[in-house]
């Protein structure tokens, strides 16, 4: 496994292998996502034509894409992201968004997730930024699709030092594995002071 980080422009050869893992992953418990090709390309274009932009990659032995995880400054971030921070009276310019982590089932457990948010929190210093933030899906304790030995992340992003900021969510659509259309699901946003 090796770690390489791409940004801006050089961000395009990786978006078809990164939307096939989104789909893959994000299938999975808590996301339950009905994902298609067509989708993520629009979805992943904010990271190509972002200059700040970047995906660091976990690349199997072979080349492959087993992990990605992607980051854009916030003004740059769809509305459902960006309009939260800005009522909450958050200077935009000063954030910096951690879009998703998703790794190969196979790979967890071998410290990529700490890489993960390494490389995204030295790109975001390089840029200028002093506040990194991304949001996680917010599902109830008894869904009928919870896995009974799920374990959430937040001891996670703690150790981190990330923190959940109280009332700064969002509601973000996407179409759930046992769901006819989509719906929207609240998000809770992670913030850290670097």
């Amino acid at each position: 496994m090796s770690i390489r980080v791409v940004t801006g422009d050089a961000i395009a050869p990786w978006v078809e292998a990164v939307a096939d893992l989104r789909i893959r992953v994000f299938r999975d418990w808590p996301y339950l996502y009905e994902g298609n090709v067509g989708y993520e390309r629009e979805y992943l274009a904010h990271y190509r034509t972002s200059p700040g932009s970047v995906f660091v990659l976990a690349l199997d032995d072979a080349g492959g894409v087993a992990g990605c995880s992607t980051g854009l400054p916030l003004i740059d971030a769809h509305n459902e992201f960006r309009a939260p921070f800005r009522v909450a009276g958050y200077e935009l310019g000063r954030v910096f968004y951690f879009g998703e982590s998703v790794l190969d089932p196979a790979w967890r457990g071998r410290g990529i997730g700490h890489a993960f948010f390494d490389e995204r929190e030295a790109h975001a210093r390089k840029l200028g930024f002093d506040i990194t933030a991304f949001c996680a899906v917010l599902r109830p304790n008894d869904h009928p699709l919870r896995p009974a030995d799920y374990r959430p992340l937040d001891e996670f992003w703690e150790k981190r030092g990330y923190e959940p900021v109280e009332g700064l969510t969002t509601s973000f659509a996407w179409q759930d594995v046992d769901q006819a259309h989509e719906t929207d699901k609240p998000m809770q946003f992670w913030v850290k002071r670097l």
